[in-house]
This record gives structure tokens, sequence and C-alpha cells, in this order.
């Protein structure tokens, strides 16, 4: 390997390994502002008799306890590999991210019954309780989302998105307050809560669906398997390959297993491989060097591109 290879994929592993690092100390944080916020947010909801501001204190109360539990998880998710995981601990950081991601689906569904229940049911609303309220807690939530909108774990990417609804909760909270201070039409509190929650479950259900396709093994999105398996037939020495599988353990770092066929064995290719598939974002690669006379009985695991009605690759 070149002095410039090697730099660049060292590169590469020292920014995974410092913002593995960021995200447990961006999701404590953000736990330790989100809790003590919704403490404050219940008494103030009970004072203003805003439904918009106790449905978040209830939420937030949700929030705070399935961010402390991502918190734990991102922490495990980074022990080093073992006996019992030989691939790491990574998938907790998945699986922290599955329960964030949960609660917000679930805390936006009863939301969006508490305010179509309050539509038909109008209370009484202290709105300038309201605006007092929705400024310190735009001010605090956005301070959390901060914290965390740099993190690209699955995650911190689920804590985020509890942050930004919250910001967004509030921002909504303060223009509907204002609203209904000069309208005196309370209907526009739970009018805000629907349209926030709708908002949130949106982007909490795709987030969830990344997670799903965690589990299930599927290629990572921006990876095409026809075009890595191009990439490693235009290697010099390179015959074919064939029995490809990718997949990623936490969304971030990608895997790759392949058998490839060569004239005759050598480290080099297999070097060079290693090299064309860490530029496409696959960090960890096991390959397995054939030559034509090996009989290899996986290679019809998926079938091919049309380039010969005898010829199959994965």
């Amino acid at each position: 390997m070149t002095k410039e290879k090697q730099s660049s994929a060292g590169t590469v592993r020292d920014k995974s390994t410092a913002k593995a690092s960021r995200t447990d100390k961006n999701i404590l944080v953000a736990f330790i502002l989100n809790l003590a916020f919704s403490v404050f947010e219940f008494i103030g909801g009970a004072i203003t008799g805003s439904v918009a501001i106790v449905s978040d204190a209830v939420h937030d109360i949700g929030d705070a306890v399935s961010i402390g539990i991502s918190y734990f998880l991102e922490r495990k998710s980074k022990h080093a590999p073992d006996e019992k995981y030989t691939y790491g601990y990574a998938r907790y950081s998945v699986m922290g991210s599955f329960i964030a991601t949960v609660v917000l689906i679930i805390g936006s569904v009863a939301v969006i019954c508490g305010s179509v229940s309050r539509l038909f049911n109008p209370v009484e609303i202290n709105y300038d309780g309201m605006i007092i309220l929705a400024i310190i807690g735009a001010v605090i939530n956005f301070a959390a989302a901060w914290f965390t909108h740099r993190g690209d774990s699955l995650n911190q990417k689920a804590v985020n998105l509890h942050m930004l609804e919250d910001v967004l909760g509030w921002i909504v909270v303060l223009v509907g307050a204002i609203a209904m201070h000069f309208t005196d039409i309370s209907m526009i509190d739970p009018l805000m809560s629907i349209g926030v929650a709708i908002f949130i479950l949106v982007h909490a259900l795709k987030n969830f669906g990344a997670v799903i396709n965690l589990f299930l093994v599927k290629v990572p999105g921006d990876i095409s398997v026809c075009e890595i398996e191009d990439k490693v037939r235009a290697i010099k020495g390179v015959e074919d390959v064939h029995h490809v599988h990718i997949w990623s353990i936490d969304g971030r770092n990608n895997y790759a297993t392949m058998h490839i066929v060569v004239k005759k064995n050598s480290s080099t290719i297999k070097e060079a491989v290693r090299q064309e598939l860490l530029s496409d974002g696959i960090v960890h690669a096991t390959l397995e060097l054939e030559t034509q006379v090996d009989d290899c009985k996986e290679k019809a695991c998926r079938p091919a591109k049309k380039t010969s009605s005898s010829e199959h690759i994965h």
C-alpha cells in the first residue's frame, strides 16, 4: 500500500473514531437538558392551561427516558469485538435508535389524538404565560438540538429528531400564542400541535425504515452491488467476482465479503480491492481469492447480469 493510501485509510478510521466519541457525549447533554426542562414544562403547562404545552411535557418525559436509554446503548456500542460479539457492539447503537424512534411515533400519535379531542372540547388558555414558556423552551431545546445535529449514527439522528421536534414545537407554540393573544381563537393551540406531530411522525417513520433495513441486512442505499462488482473486475489481475455480500452494522460502517477469481493468487490484488472498497465506504472486507480451476460451490447466490445464460454472480 502506498503512503498516500495508508494516510487516507487512517484518516477515514480516525474521523470515524472521533465522531463516535462525540456522539455519546452529545446524547448525554440532550438527556440532561430534556429531563430538566420537561419538569419545568409540566408546571408551566398546568399554570397556562395549554394542551400544547402539557402534551409536550408528557412527550418530553418519554423523550428523556428514551434518550437516557439511547445514551446507555451508545456507550455500550463502543465496546471492542470479543468472543461473543465478533463484529463488535455497534448494533446496540441501532437498538437505541429503534427505541427512541418508536417513542417518537407513539408520542406523535398520542399528541394528535389529544389535540383532536381538544378541538371539540376547548379550554381557557393563559396566552401570556404560553409566550414566556415558549421563548424559554425554544432556547433550551435549540441548545440540545445543536449538540446532537452533527452526529451521523442512526441513534444520534433519532435523538436529534426528538430535539428538532421540541424546537419546532416551541416555535409554533410561540407563534400560536401570539396569534391567540390577539384573536382569542383557542382552536389554534391544538391545530399547532397536530401540525408539528404530523411533521415529526413522517420523519420518525423514515428513520424507523432505515433501522429496519439494517436489521434485515439490506445493502446500504448509497452502494450499488453491480457497480462494486464492475470496479473489482476492472482491477488488473482480476478475472471475475461472485458471492458478494454487502451490509452495514450501524448505518455508518459498511462490510463486505466476496470471492474474487484471479489468474494468480496475489496479496497485491487483495490490497487493491480493499482500497477500492474503502473508497466506496466499505471499511471491513473479507476477500477469498480463487483461480479458474477452483470449483466454487457458491457462484449462484444471486442471478447475474445478463451476460451469458450460464454465468451467475453475487
